[in-house]
Parts: structure tokens; sequence; C-alpha cells
């Protein structure tokens, strides 16, 4: 298959939109990441998406809506929570577990009664919706368990050849996935930090509670919830700990991969690469400690980057759990697959 590289123009658009009303599937940039869209009310469809990126059925998909007025096309009920939620934070990097809607397939569910939906702040993710005149399922636009894709040059590094076509809209601004709510529990439950952080939604909502970190096996809740996913194809390592320490660790460790003919990749935050400037080590920045913004949108990219250039080892710290450093957190602690010292402060 020859994967067609669309522009963000309105005939192209079109072109898209009739590609999925025919049951193909193309990717398209969001605020968030690339999301590989499929027609979220065709099992075929759906069931094509699963098969693209070689994703386990367990593993549900996010249902893309262009309107939260449209939420009742893909939900059994919508509650009061919900619409404050949609009202305050939607068009944006939010997703809400609610319960099915029963024209939804149970494979983009993974069999379960509940469904991830959100309304994407990215005006070529809204207008391919409204083109296409029905939602989308959604998942990253990579090979499963990947870093995940915040450039057109990134899903075709990773399904160029499996999917019909990808609209280039350019960097993606977020950088990292949406936030996962969980609103069918007794409390809500963040299920996966992203966009909108912690505070934000506690400030919204008073009273969220933060769910499992790792899935237990069975159809899971949301998507991002294994214990292995973003990762990249090099074996990365964790530090987590006070800043002073984990530089420490980081530059031991760093030596000593060195002094044993390693290729080492370090992914840093600017004041971390010029702490570690002495090291004769592959460095890709994030950003600025201050700019925790910037971090998100650079990971994907960096990972990418550096991961390209083969090393035989990365190493990178936690950067904390407040606002978007949670979400960051959570893809380095994934990406990290288990490979993780914690420091003992």
């Amino acid at each position: 298959m020859l994967t067609r590289i669309l522009t963000t123009e309105p005939a192209d658009i079109a072109v898209a939109a009739a590609l999925l009303r025919a049951g193909e599937l193309v990717a398209f940039p969001t605020e968030t990441v690339y999301g590989l869209g499929g027609d979220a009310l065709s099992a075929e469809a759906v069931a094509a998406i699963f098969a693209a990126k070689g994703r386990p059925a367990e593993d549900p998909l996010i249902v893309h809506l262009a309107d939260r007025s449209e939420l009742p096309r893909v939900v059994a009920e919508v509650p009061p929570l919900a619409e404050r939620l949609g009202a305050a934070l939607w068009p944006g990097p939010l997703t809400l577990i609610l319960p099915r809607g029963p024209d939804v397939p149970l494979l983009v569910t993974s069999g379960r009664a509940t469904v991830a939906v959100r309304v994407p702040d990215h005006p070529v993710a809204r207008a391919l919706i409204r083109a296409a005149e029905r939602p989308l399922a959604a998942p990253s636009a990579n090979r499963f368990g990947h870093t995940s894709p915040t450039t057109a040059a990134h899903v075709l590094a990773d399904l160029e050849g499996r999917i019909a076509a990808v609209i280039d809209g350019g960097p993606t601004p977020i950088g990292v996935e949406s936030t996962v709510l969980d609103l069918t529990r007794p409390v809500p439950t963040l299920l996966r930090p992203g966009g909108v952080s912690l505070e934000q939604l506690r400030d919204l909502l008073g009273d969220v509670v933060v769910g499992e970190h790792v899935a237990s096996r069975g159809p899971m809740a949301s998507p991002g919830l294994l214990e292995r996913h973003y990762a990249p194809e090099s074996l990365l390592w964790l530090v987590v700990g006070a800043a002073p320490a984990a530089l420490a660790w980081l530059r031991t460790r760093a030596t000593s991969e060195l002094a044993a003919g390693k290729h080492v990749g370090l992914l840093l935050t600017d004041e971390d690469a010029v702490a570690l400037a002495d090291l004769n080590a592959d460095c890709e920045r994030l950003g600025s400690n201050r700019s925790p913004e910037r971090i998100a949108h650079r990971l994907y990219s960096a990972l990418r980057s550096l991961d390209a250039r083969r090393p035989d080892i990365i190493l990178t710290r936690d950067l904390g759990e407040h606002g978007l450093a949670r979400a960051v957190s959570d893809r380095l602690t994934r990406a990290a697959a288990g490979r993780i010292v914690r420091l003992i402060e």
C-alpha cells in the first residue's frame, strides 16, 4: 500500500475524509500527538487500526469527536460531571471514560462497558472529523509500544505502507497524550496523566484520585496503562530522586558505561546537560527545567532522535509530579519498562 502524504488544505481534508468513509486509515495531527484514525462505528475499520499498529485487543481506543454535542452518539449517558468538564476543557487534551453507547463496537472498548472519548483541540483534527461525518477511533499513529509520533515523519517511520494516508500538519503543540479521567467510578479517577494536569482537575472537581499505575491482565479501562509503552529501541534507564543525587547517579553510571566502550545517550534538560557537559556522551536536550511545556513538547521528538543514533543505553532522570511534569514522568517510567533506580532521600 502506498501511504499518501496530504496537506491541511480543504481539498486534501476532503480526500482524507473520503478515505475514512471507505474504511481506510488516515493519520492526522492533534494537539497532543498524531492519531491513527478510522471510523469508530465500523468494526472492520477498528480491526484495521489494531492490525496496522500490531496492538493487542486488550488495549482500548479513544473515540474522537468534533464537538461535545456529539457525545450522545457514542455514550449511553452524559453525566453532569462530563457536561461540566466538557464545557470547561473541551476542545482539549482530556479524555473521559463514560458508559459505552450501543453503536460503538466492542472492539473499540476491548469488550468493556465503558468508552474513552475526547474532543481534540486541533483545527485539522476537528475539520477531518466533521468532513468524515463520523466519530474517529484514533490511538497514537505508531507501531504498538513504540515512542509516540509528534510529526508526520514519525508516523511514516512506523506506518508507511500500512495506512492509506497521513495529513502533515507539522509538529504537534503539546507533545504528550491526553489526560484520561474515569467518570464511571464513585470518585473521578485519573488513569493517565497528560495535557490537563491533576491540579487543574482538582480545581474544577475537588476530589480526584490517582488510579492504578500498571494495568492488570485482561481488558484495560484506558490506553497507556501497560508497564512497557512509549519505548525506544535502546534500553532506557530512569533515575528518580532529588536533583543533586540523581545527577550524581547519572554521572557515575555514564562514566562506567563510557569506560566499558559503550555509546551512551543522555536525555536531559538544558540545566542537566550543562552540569554533565564534560562527559563524552551523546546528549539530546529537552529544554529548560523552568519550562515543563517545552519539555513535554520535545520529549518524544528528542527520544526518537537520540534512539535513531543507536546508543547502547539511554540515561535520564525523573522531573517530578507537579503539573505537566507528571505526564512526562509517566511516559519515561513506561519507556524504562522497569529499569528504574529510586534513590533514597
